[in-house]
């Protein structure tokens, strides 16, 4: 009993010790009950606290923005039941032979339903990239986790609501089109959000490769959200909305509780961080590669830059982890739209996009009804087909992310992606339905294409812009820069599929892969003069040409 009373004493003591020192208050409610665990039970425990927290970090924004695809994709599912060939179907009892629509769910019981089911992506779409401008900017002033966890929980509701619309027999296309334009502007909170945790937590480490893999959550939440309406749609329908809606609820109780949105709130600094921030980067004139002569010795200094962005290559370690106080002065303020808009690259990254995210938000609201259109599947074997699209995205990102990372020119890999995508665009839609197997290895070609340079845009670019040398270290730009680019290709995500569904309610899919092939070509021919500098300063680096030359006697 003594040995009993003498341990429940140790660790009141211990407990009241790590009350005064060692947890920050800052941070999220779950990391400071599991600090004062470890320092309760394991207090002897030495452990890389930033690989940790950076590890972390990626694996709850990965399954974050999951879930924000996982409730946008069933609506692609659904289509395939809110209107269909109903000649196919044998009639139930009391059912007007003559009536083509009666298995047809209203208001989309009509000739024009693709042009209807078209407009509700246009309503999702275009509420997303008029909010994104905005929300990028209110994501660099307010706290990252409160912001990511309130618009999860709201983003969970919308598709909450469009599922129950089964359920109590809602029939009004006004209420379809504001529950899709409420979810757009919720879904804003997710990708300025994630990338600028990331972003904070990875400091100028190479990104490619990292951002490659960590985006691939963007195809998996689209393989999950596919094969998880696909179970219910044909039985019904509102379950392949109420799933997905609970899954994220569920993944947004943990972003409030484990997230920690950047170092300072934990009482770390990431390595060079100080450092940058008391000693703000050079111009980009600058930044340009520089022989140093050492008596009869020369050593050439070439910093490895993504295009115009200077990359520092860092290890976050333990030993080099610093406290930091808080109400720490180190926080940079955030910018102006239009400072963020005059940082080189980013007009031209972004009107890129807006061409690029046409092409693949396309695929991703009509893929399911096309393959169901040219091949005759049944709905959720279209839906289950069409998920190997996105398993060749998350190869195709990683592939671009490791090639930018090795070559160091974005711009020069999003455009050989798109020379070859143009006309495997088209070798899709003439052989895709021949055979089952042919479509599966066409699709994963076609994924990889497309996602490649989407993928690399609003991810790793989007990163270094935000990042720029031009903003003197100060890493509150990241969450506009991103909003930008990603609210530049929104646009484009929204204008997409609409034209879709215009365009085939005239019987033909052919004209649909034309519109997409051309917007390849404009994407190519906006990032041309990326791509002229970026060649020129390869052919520098070939040369060993540097413009200063630095005597140290």
């Amino acid at each position: 009993m003594r040995r009993v009373l003498e341990f429940i004493r140790k660790t009141f003591r211990r407990f009241r010790c790590l009350k005064m020192s060692g947890v920050s208050r800052d941070a999220p409610l779950g990391v400071q009950s599991l600090q004062k665990l470890s320092g309760i039970f394991c207090p002897r425990l030495q452990m890389n606290r930033v690989l940790l927290y950076q590890v972390t970090v990626l694996a709850l924004t990965y399954f974050t923005y999951m879930t924000y695809h996982l409730t946008r994709k069933p609506i692609s599912v659904v289509k395939s039941v809110l209107h269909r060939n109903c000649s196919e179907l044998p009639p139930p009892p009391g059912v007007d032979p003559s009536d083509d629509q009666w298995c047809n769910w209203a208001p989309f019981n009509t000739s024009d339903a693709n042009t209807l089911l078209g407009t509700l992506d246009s309503a999702f779409l275009f509420s997303y990239a008029g909010a994104m401008f905005v929300s990028g900017m209110v994501a660099e002033r307010v706290d990252l986790r409160y912001f990511l966890s309130l618009g999860m929980l709201v983003s969970a509701s919308f598709c909450y609501l469009f599922g129950i619309a089964k359920t109590y027999g809602i029939h009004h296309i006004s209420y379809y089109l504001l529950v899709q334009a409420g979810a757009g502007v919720a879904q804003t909170t997710g990708w300025p959000g994630t990338v600028a945790i990331v972003g904070k937590w990875f400091g100028h480490t190479k990104k490619g490769l990292i951002f490659g893999i960590w985006n691939s959550h963007t195809s998996l939440g689209n393989i999950l959200g596919t094969l998880m309406a696909s179970a219910f749609v044909e039985r019904d329908w509102a379950l392949s909305f109420v799933y997905p809606a609970a899954a994220m609820g569920a993944v947004g109780l943990l972003v409030f509780l484990f997230l920690p949105p950047e170092p300072r709130c934990v009482g770390v600094v990431l390595p060079g961080v100080a450092e940058r921030e008391s000693h703000p980067s050079r111009s980009d004139d600058e930044e340009e590669a520089t022989e140093v002569i050492v008596g009869d010795q020369t050593a050439s200094l070439r910093p490895n830059r993504y295009s115009a962005n200077t990359q520092h290559s860092e290890e976050a370690t333990e030993n080099t982890a610093l406290l930091t106080p808080r109400g720490s002065s180190s926080q940079s303020s955030a910018i102006s739209l239009s400072r963020a808009v005059s940082i080189p690259g980013v007009m031209e990254f972004s009107l890129s996009l807006f061409f690029a995210k046409l092409v693949s938000y396309t695929f991703l609201y009509w893929l399911p009804l096309y393959i169901n259109t040219s091949t005759h599947l049944p709905p959720s074997q279209s839906g289950h087909l069409s998920t190997v699209f996105d398993v060749g995205g998350i190869a195709g990102a990683i592939a671009a992310g490791l090639v930018a990372d090795w070559s160091g020119c974005p711009g020069l890999v999003c455009v050989a992606f798109y020379v070859v995508s143009a006309p495997f665009l088209l070798v899709y839609q003439r052989w895709g339905a021949t055979s089952y197997w042919l479509n599966v290895t066409l699709l994963v070609i076609t994924g990889a294409l497309v996602n490649a340079p989407y993928s690399l845009i609003t991810t790793a670019v989007s990163t270094e812009l935000g990042t720029h040398s031009s903003l003197a270290g100060n890493a509150q730009a990241l969450a506009t820069v991103t909003a930008i680019i990603d609210g530049t290709g929104s646009v484009g995500a929204a204008i997409g599929p609409m034209l879709a569904g215009v365009v085939s309610s005239s019987g033909t899919w052919s004209y649909v892969f034309y519109m997409l092939i051309t917007c390849d070509v404009m994407a190519l021919l906006l990032l041309l003069r990326v791509v002229k500098h970026e060649i020129i300063k390869l052919r520098q680096e070939r040369r060993l040409i540097s413009p200063r030359v630095v005597r140290i006697e």
